[in-house]
């Protein structure tokens, strides 16, 4: 699980983030993100809906996949953007686990969330 401070809270930050933000978007994945200067940290949602998948437990495990491929990302990404990562696929729940870091890995960077390598 991410820390509290790189999670989201509240529906409004979520919205802003729907409306202004840039997407990114694979077969089953869509990033969605913005620069929010007044933060220190990035900022982290994972939204799986229930049109994907009826089961709450199946929904669970998605995220938890999900929030550990970005939990082991996140020092190499930039600070101070907020990131929703949209599921539109079932797939995620069962596939490798190698396979959806390549895939978010993918998604990140054509988002433009790592930093500079030096």
């Amino acid at each position: 699980m991410l820390q509290f401070q790189n999670r989201f809270h509240g529906h409004s930050s979520l919205k802003y983030v729907y409306k202004h933000g840039v997407s990114q978007r694979s077969r089953m994945i869509t990033v969605r993100s913005i620069h929010n200067p007044r933060r220190q940290h990035a900022r982290f949602a994972v939204v799986v809906s229930k049109k994907i998948l009826k089961s709450a437990v199946g929904r669970n495990r998605i995220r938890r996949r999900v929030y550990e491929v970005i939990r082991q990302e996140l020092p190499k990404l930039k600070p101070s953007h907020d990131v929703v990562v949209l599921i539109f696929s079932s797939e995620v729940r069962d596939m490798p686990f190698t396979d959806l870091q390549e895939n978010m890995r993918s998604l990140l960077d054509r988002a433009g969330l790592y930093r500079e390598q030096q």
